[in-house]
């Protein structure tokens, strides 16, 4: 290990990690440690790491040879690929101490933890010596409180106990500033990591736009279960935050009444395209289409269009084409009248009609059209979206290639991860692989 006095947690977090000869492993997500009866410093057992193929593992800390303000270098590019699960005495750092409210063991005076550090001991294990907290000190009028940032030694905190933990209502303040470098899979993969409880603080702590984000990422089964738990008004204001054939995705594994009381909820202008979603098969272009494409009238020069496709919130499938129809503009359009590529926008005058450089003779899709029509469709015409008409030739929506390609991959592919699903085709030939000794070397410095 090389020579390295104190490592705060946040700081650790999301750093790259990589093997002996600098190839790349994953990234860091977060630290384990196993808590102690006494008051004496929890062991830190070792990271959770994300691989590549979004998979968690488990690494152990003797592992860990050098620690970098950039990176984590491990000693052996072999590590244990069974996802990690958290056992019974174990405590995720940056999942479950980060926001927990604690008390100073001379005083009483309530605090919160916001980070925590890791110092080394002379038999090369790593301990959590000391945590960052935050103290009320006084008020500074209208309601507000002033605060005090410091750093103390464990056996001056009382309060953090496993029973703690679990029983005690946390903030989630410095988790989520966590979560804001992160993507939403990444954070979705996070938040499947975190006990339930946790979990759950986390959601209410989120902002709708952000949940919808991370809850389009969770698998149906967790995106159940975090609907439930949310309040009626709550779970409407989200499914209106989530894209529609996502909002749709997700109401069609609910009851029926469950289905009909959160559609009657939502706001009538974002309930009618997701109560049109829903009366296609979910394997159909109707099912698998999103109600909210780039949509431009005849008259819409090229300049607007390429103004129309910077929108951030586009996702680059979608961003990728777009669609002219006679007005309203909203699906169900006038009449359709053909599509334009991006790069084909990028090759023509801005002052161009955009109803002069559509493609009126690219084939569509129906809205009945099965899966396995769809999926020839994009392999034939090499499009990563297609307009999706009716017999009344009204532009309904529009498929992307990602919502063909969750169509098919395997059932519970979010859950196992995409190491998983590429073993299913063949045998992997990932660098981080496996062997039985590395099994067994795990479970005993783990133990």
């Amino acid at each position: 290990m090389a020579a390295v006095s104190r490592v705060f947690a946040a700081q650790l977090a999301g750093l790259p990690v990589f093997g002996p000869d600098g190839e790349s492993i994953g990234r860091v997500r977060d630290l384990v440690v196993g808590l102690r009866l006494d008051q004496l410093p929890p062991r830190v057992l070792g990271v959770v790491v994300e691989l590549a193929t979004r998979r968690r593992v488990f690494v152990p800390m003797l592992r860990v040879t050098a620690i970098e303000s950039n990176a984590v270098t491990l000693g052996s590019g072999s590590v244990n690929m069974r996802r990690f699960h958290q056992r019974p005495n174990e405590v995720l750092v940056l999942g479950q101490l980060f926001d927990a409210r604690a008390r100073l063991t001379d005083s009483g005076t309530r605090v919160t933890v916001v980070d925590a550090a890791m110092e080394p001991t002379r038999t090369r294990d790593w301990v959590l010596a000391r945590l960052a907290i935050r103290e009320r000190t006084g008020r500074l009028g209208l309601g507000r409180r002033r605060s005090a940032l410091r750093v103390v030694p464990w056996a001056e905190i009382s309060g953090l106990g496993l029973t703690d933990l679990t029983g005690q209502t946390q903030g989630a303040g410095q988790l989520l500033m966590l979560f804001d470098t992160m993507r939403a899979v990444d954070v979705a993969a996070t938040l499947r990591d975190l006990p339930l409880k946790r979990r759950h603080e986390v959601a209410d702590a989120m902002d709708d736009e952000r949940l919808a984000d991370v809850l389009e990422e969770l698998p149906e089964e967790d995106q159940k279960e975090l609907v439930a738990y949310l309040a009626d008004e709550r779970a409407a204001d989200v499914l209106e935050a989530m894209d529609p054939d996502d909002a749709a995705d997700l109401l069609s594994e609910l009851t029926p009444a469950d289905q009909s009381r959160l559609l009657e909820l939502m706001h009538p202008d974002e309930s009618e395209p997701v109560k049109r979603l829903l009366e296609y098969s979910f394997d159909t272009a109707g099912g698998l289409m999103t109600p909210e494409p780039v949509v431009l009238t005849p008259d819409a020069t090229v300049a607007e269009a390429l103004a129309h496709i910077r929108n951030p919130d586009l996702t680059p499938a979608l961003a990728s084409m777009v669609f002219v129809s006679r007005p309203p503009n909203a699906t169900p359009t006038g009449r359709y009248v053909g599509c334009a590529h991006f790069q084909r926008l990028l090759r023509e005058p801005p002052a161009e009609l955009v109803a002069a450089v559509a493609d009126t003779d690219l084939p569509t899709l129906r809205p009945t059209a099965p899966l396995s029509e769809v999926t020839r469709y994009f392999a034939a015409y090499n499009l990563a979206c297609a307009p999706v008409v009716d017999a009344e030739d009204h532009l309904v929506g529009a498929v992307t290639v990602d919502d063909v390609l969750d169509h098919l991959l395997p059932e519970g592919w979010r859950e196992t991860g995409l190491h998983d699903v590429g073993t299913q085709a063949g045998p992997a030939t990932d660098s981080t692989d496996n062997t039985d000794s590395t099994d067994s070397t795990e479970e005993a410095e783990r133990a």
